[in-house]
């Protein structure tokens, strides 16, 4: 007989020591990275209840189980960039400042000492909400993001730039084809990097969302447009399933664009990329919507997403967790529920720690679904997924 998804034996949270110090990711590339083959996961940075960038920075051992100091950063960031760059070294860029300026400076974090150096060498354009993304010669291609121009507007930027870890010197990449921030970018085969969403600021409340993507030619150094998204979206989340396929899930619900409906059912959705065809198509409606929720890859082709919220204001965070199936024909692809976490949470750190996944701190409520609504409720806690069998 036929095992179904749902039949499938589901995995396990357990509670685990608490992060030092409670903070928020907000963006796309600023969260947890898993700095080795071991297991062992890195948070630094992000922003604490009053929305102020930090300079904290803690590394949870997969061996003992808990969380080590880690250092400090230099300069404190949110909205930044975090990626492993090899032999235990974390590459962190760019971001908003703790007077909210935009940064250009540059550090690298050491696992063998647990500690950040400043580079000397900052990137030529300050930004944040910019993506990176780790190219097969081992550079590190950053792009878009926002920035300020003259009259203190914010824009999205279209430059990118190459990060150097031989030299620690920066080169200039060929331009996205259009303006962005963020947006999400996962490498894939012959390495591709495929950047999609995001938003562009037009200097109104609301900032639309976009659903162009485009792919970078590791070979040709440049840019070209690829299939768009079915649905325009912001504050998502892009998995690689495979060298050659990405799945996408949720984000913000669009508002009312000029000549496009208002669309209150795009956080339930979920879309799947093909880098052969350079097309998206529809992936099953995942239980319930979310955006702002994290989305972990497992070994055995699954993926997890967990947490999350319909919006960024005004929210209790989410508890449920849902474990995405891809199926092995077109169609067959299914949606599975898990044990929720014990604490709602959104905009929160999650990375693979082994075969795991480890969970930590975020939001659990803001405005009037806090107690106070001029403070926004962040967590300290932890939590740490075990996956079941899915054979």
């Amino acid at each position: 007989m036929t095992t179904t998804a749902a039949e499938q034996d589901t995995g396990s949270w357990a509670g685990t020591p608490d992060l030092f110090a409670a903070a928020r990711w907000d963006g796309q590339h600023d969260g947890a990275v898993t700095v080795d083959d071991a297991g062992t996961v890195l948070v630094a940075g992000g922003a604490d209840a009053s929305g102020t960038a930090v300079k904290q920075s803690a590394y949870y051992d997969p061996a003992d189980l808990k969380w080590h100091a880690a250092g400090t950063l230099d300069t404190a960031r949110r909205l930044h960039t975090l990626t492993p760059i090899g032999n235990g070294l974390v590459l962190a860029t760019g971001g908003l400042g703790p007077d909210g300026t935009p940064l250009a400076t540059v550090e690298l974090y050491d696992s063998k000492n647990h500690a950040w150096a400043k580079l000397p060498n900052p990137m030529a354009q300050a930004r944040w909400g910019h993506s990176a993304a780790l190219l097969p010669d081992g550079t590190v291609l950053i792009a878009g993001g926002s920035a300020i121009r003259a009259g203190s507007t914010v824009h999205a930027l279209r430059s990118a730039e190459i990060f150097h870890p031989g030299d620690k010197t920066w080169t200039t990449a060929a331009d996205l084809t259009d303006t962005r921030t963020g947006h999400t970018a996962i490498s894939l085969h012959g390495g591709a990097v495929l950047v999609c969403g995001g938003t562009t600021p037009v200097g109104t409340a609301g900032d639309p969302a976009l659903a162009f993507c485009e792919l970078y030619d590791f070979g040709g150094k440049k840019w070209t447009p690829t299939g768009s998204l079915l649905h325009a979206r912001s504050h998502h989340q892009a998995t690689r399933l495979t060298d050659k396929a990405v799945l996408v899930t949720g984000g913000l619900a669009p508002g009312a664009p000029a000549g496009g409906p208002f669309d209150p059912f795009s956080q339930r959705t979920a879309e799947l990329f093909d880098l052969d065809a350079g097309t998206w198509s529809p992936a099953k409606d995942m239980p319930s919507g979310r955006a702002l929720h994290r989305a972990v890859a497992l070994d055995d082709g699954t993926v997890l997403v967990v947490g999350g919220a319909p919006s960024d204001r005004d929210e209790a965070g989410y508890r449920s967790a849902v474990r995405y199936h891809p199926g092995s024909t077109p169609g067959t692809d299914s949606w599975a529920p898990e044990v929720g976490l014990d604490e709602g949470r959104y905009a929160f750190a999650a990375a693979r720690s082994g075969l795991n996944v480890l969970v930590a701190s975020g939001v659990t409520r803001s405005g009037m679904a806090a107690a106070d609504p001029a403070v926004t409720e962040l967590t300290t806690t932890a939590e740490l997924f075990t996956p079941g069998s899915h054979p």
